[in-house]
Formats: structure tokens, C-alpha cells, sequence
């Protein structure tokens, strides 16, 4: 099943691929592969969709909420990576993942939108037919409101404020000659709105439902985190209610499972990757993002677990023996240690490989862990702090009570910090190398006081230990690079770049 979706997914990606090309001078040539051309039946139409599905990844959102965090620190088979960059904190209008993830945000915008331009076209013989096409059409416009949040929650200075600049919407295909400016969050989170309930209305799921396949509680999980990104607390906890209702947190045993891609428990949706898919090689691996042989001690690991948030880790956790490697060596006194970095080596072992290929894994999108995070979320805000019910005490307890063997106490909260330090600490813990950490402390960082700190000997090297939560460079810069193609952006450019 899997080289069969790869084997249409890939077709389809060159076609989109062939569509997104512009001859010079506009040229209609004899044999050009437009939409009308491509796209004609609903087999068509499905295969197109697969080929968007193949634009989409989450390895250099891994890599990046490490690097530039307190998550990660220089690994025992470093090679220099990070050190004049996410080691000190370096962003500027020309770095890479300021271009990364514009880039690969309108990337795939065009492809999507290339497809839902074709969905005019379509023949529909049948009922059966025209189901399949309105499930396609219905992710289409998901995946879309997906990649604009995605965009968003990287450029934009606020999410909550409507007036804030957000980025380009783009909701159709544009001319070459373009230049289109940045619209307001309040503009393009009600476009993506707009989407997410046109896909609602369009999709019926499956009685098996896949979790590789934009369904309705993707749809439901993507506007939960909305929800929680814009502090709209109370559609956010109804909405992670009924996915923590309908995917339950996996116990210990299911827990390093997922891991593995041996279960699917708690997972809501996640990108497959595969052998021999777009995504199979060093760059493409999850695991690749930390080391370059495998998730051991000896894998030539270059980025290791980060010593404040290992801290937070206890060895009766089942996410200590999940995420380090057994073969890691734990420094008693790291503190003190002669030689640090080989006397405390922290392997991370979260994406040890699938399939026989060390360091490749699914990538989690949505879990029903983030949506029990979400919840504490809105009951934090809520002022809603200690008891055995409906508080941050009784939903953090229900999260390690899952993850530890015996049931844990449940915690008392003097205020609404102490609260969010506490949300803040579990996220680290639990979606950990997932790709969250950055916009968390954006996000959460005023409210928990707390900033990206690192360990006084992972810094040692670098002497910069710190990113105060109200940085500048919690918000990414638009990439220099397009204002060349688009000056107008330049007056648009993020506040301190």
C-alpha cells in the first residue's frame, strides 16, 4: 500500500510540479500541461491531492525548534553544526530558516492551490464519484488553512491581535507578475476559517479512518491549537475535549510504540514517511535532524539532549527511556565533569527509525497529549487551578499518570504562573523534539516567566545562555531574499531585522 501511494503521490507532485512553470514569455506551447489537461477525472483529481500531500513535512520545524531552543546542545559528534548560528541566537533576514519556512510554506500553497483551481473541471459520473471528490476537495482546503496557520504562527508578531501583520494569503493561483503584500492576522485567519469549513462540510470520513489522511478531527485538532494560539480558551478546550474523548492518552506500554511506528495510539494525524519516498535521506529522517548514523551514543550524534530540559526528565517516566538512548552516559556531576561533552553524553532516541532504516519516522502532527496540554491551557486561564477535576492539577496529573507506573500526586498551584510554568514544563517534556518549543515560549513565556534557557556548561563554548520570552526573534523575518521579486515587502519586514 505504501509504494502504491508513494507511486501516485510522485506522479502527481511532477504534475503540479509542470503546472507551477512559467515560460519566460508566456509562451502557450504545444503540449503544455495545464489544469483542463491534467485534471479530468476523479482518479485525476484524487492523485493530484496525493501530490500535495508529498509537499508537505515537518524535519526542518524539528530542527529548528531544537536548534534555536534549550532543547538540544552540542553533541558529542558535533561537527561544528549550530555554532555561529542557533548556538548565539543568530537570526537575521538571510537565514536559513527564515527562508526555509516561507519557502516551503507557499511551496506548498501553490500546489494546493493548483489543485482546487482544477476542481472546476471535473468529470463526476456518479455518487460514489462525486463523495470521492468532495473528500478530496474538503482536504484540499484543510491542508490549505494548515499551511497559512503554519506560515502564521512563524511571521506573525501576535497571534491574538487582529491588526497584527500576518503574511501573504494567497487563496488562488497567482500571475507571475504578482507582488502581493502581507494581509492582517484578522484577514487570513478568516480565510483559513473560511476553509477549514468548507473542508468540514466536504469531508466524510472513512468508518476505518486512516491516520495519514486529512479527516474531520484533523480539521478538529488544527482549529483546537488555533483556538489555544489566539487565547479563544473556550472553543479551544471543546474542541481538545472531544479528540482527548475519541483518541485517549496510549498507556506505557503503547507509549514507545508510537515511537516506532508500531502504534497508532493517541495519534490524530501524522505525515508517513516511507523508503524511497521524497523524504528518504539525511535531511528527510526525523532522527537525521540529531545525528548522523543512529540514535545511539555512537551514532555521531551532533545534537544531544539540551541539560535543562534532560532535568526535567525522571527515570520512572516512561517518556526517560522513550526519548534517551539506553546507551547515553549520565553524568552523576556534569557540573563539575573534566571533559563535559564525553563525559555527559544525552543521545536522543525519540526517532530511532522504522522499516530497517535508522533515525526515518512518521511525523507526528497531532496528538491527543497536546490536546490534554490544551486543556490545562484554558483552565489555567481560567483561573481554574488546583482540584481533582476540571483544573491544570487534575489534567497534568491525568498525563503522567499515563506515562508513570504508579499514580502521581496531584500538584497545588499559588497562582496562575506558577500554573503556566508548570503547562509550559509538561510541554517540554511530553512534545519534545516535535517541533513546539519555539512558539510555545512566544506564546506561553510571559504568562509561565519563563525564557529559552540553557545550561551554564552547554553555553560555556558560546557564552550566550539566553532568549528572553519577549524577543524579537520569536518572530521570524520575512527572508531578504524576496525582496528583490516584491520590494514592497520590505516595509513590511518584522519589527528588530
Amino acid at each position: 500500500m505504501k509504494l502504491k501511494f508513494l507511486k501516485n503521490s510522485l506522479y502527481l507532485l511532477v504534475a503540479v510540479f509542470l503546472l507551477g512553470c512559467e515560460d519566460a514569455i508566456d509562451i502557450e506551447q504545444v503540449g503544455r500541461l495545464t489544469p483542463d489537461k491534467t485534471f479530468i477525472t476523479v482518479d485525476d483529481f484524487e492523485l493530484g491531492v496525493n501530490g500535495v500531500y508529498t509537499t508537505y513535512d515537518l524535519t526542518s520545524e524539528i530542527s529548528f525548534n531544537a536548534e534555536y531552543t534549550d532543547e538540544v546542545a552540542e553533541g558529542v559528534g558535533s561537527g561544528g553544526q549550530g555554532f555561529s548560528t542557533a548556538f548565539i541566537f543568530n537570526l537575521t533576514a538571510a537565514s536559513g530558516p527564515a527562508v526555509a519556512f516561507f519557502s516551503q510554506g507557499y511551496s506548498q500553497l501553490n500546489a494546493v492551490n493548483r489543485v482546487i483551481e482544477a476542481s472546476d473541471g471535473i468529470l463526476i459520473n456518479d455518487e460514489s464519484e462525486q463523495e470521492r471528490f468532495d473528500n478530496a476537495l474538503g482536504q484540499a482546503y484543510a491542508l490549505r488553512a494548515y499551511s497559512h496557520f503554519q506560515l502564521l504562527s512563524y511571521y506573525s508578531t501576535d497571534y491574538t491581535d487582529d491588526n497584527a501583520l500576518g503574511v501573504i494569503l494567497v487563496t488562488e493561483v497567482p500571475e507571475i507578475t504578482d507582488q502581493p503584500l502581507r494581509s492582517t492576522n484578522g484577514e487570513v485567519f478568516q480565510s483559513i476559517e473560511d476553509d477549514l469549513i468548507s473542508a468540514g462540510q466536504l469531508i466524510v470520513d472513512e468508518s476505518s479512518p486512516t491516520r495519514t489522511t486529512v479527516s474531520n478531527d484533523f480539521v478538529k485538532a488544527l482549529r483546537a491549537r488555533i483556538a489555544a494560539y489566539r487565547r479563544d480558551y473556550p472553543t479551544a478546550i471543546n474542541l481538545a475535549q472531544e479528540l482527548l474523548s475519541d483518541y485517549p492518552l496510549a498507556n506505557r506500554e503503547d507509549y514507545p510504540l508510537i515511537w516506532t511506528d508500531e502504534s497508532n495510539e493517541e495519534i490524530i494525524f501524522k505525515l508517513e514517511r516511507t523508503l524511497n519516498d521524497p523524504f528518504d535521506g539525511q535531511s528527510g529522517w526525523a532522527g537525521g535532524a540529531f545525528a548522523f548514523v543512529n540514535a545511539t551514543a555512537g551514532g555521531g550524534a551532533f545534537y544531544e539532549f539540551g541539560r535543562n530540559l534532560f532535568n526535567l526528565f525522571d527515570p520512572e517516566d516512561i517518556r526517560y527511556d522513550t526519548f534517551l538512548a539506553p546507551s547515553s552516559i549520565i553524568s552523576p556531576d556534569y557540573q563539575n565533569a573534566g571533559n563535559y561533552i564525553e563525559e555527559d553524553v544525552l543521545a536522543i532516541a525519540k526517532y530511532p527509525g522504522s522499516e530497517n532504516q535508522n533515525l526515518m519516522n512518521d511525523l507526528k502532527v497531532f496528538r491527543s497529549s497536546e490536546m490534554a496540554l490544551i486543556i490545562a491551557e484554558g483552565y489555567a486561564d481560567n483561573n481554574s487551578l488546583n482540584g481533582g477535576s476540571n483544573s491544570v492539577a487534575s489534567m497534568l496529573k491525568m498525563i503522567r499518570d499515563a506515562r508513570f507506573e504508579d499514580p502521581q500526586p496531584l500538584l497545588s498551584f499559588s497562582s496562575q504562573q506558577e500554573a503556566f510554568a508548570a503547562i509550559l514544563n509538561e510541554r517540554r517534556v511530553e512534545l519534545a523534539f516535535e517541533g513546539h518549543r519555539y512558539k510555545d515560549v512566544k506564546r506561553l513565556g510571559q504568562r509561565a516567566n519563563q525564557d529559552i534557557v540553557r545550561d551554564d556548561q552547554d553555553c560555556l563554548r558560546f557564552g550566550v545562555c539566553e532568549l528572553e520570552n519577549d524577543s524579537f526573534k520569536l518572530t521570524l523575518p520575512l527572508p531578504i531574499v524576496e525582496f528583490n521579486g516584491n520590494p514592497g515587502l520590505r516595509a513590511q519586514q518584522n519589527p528588530g531585522y
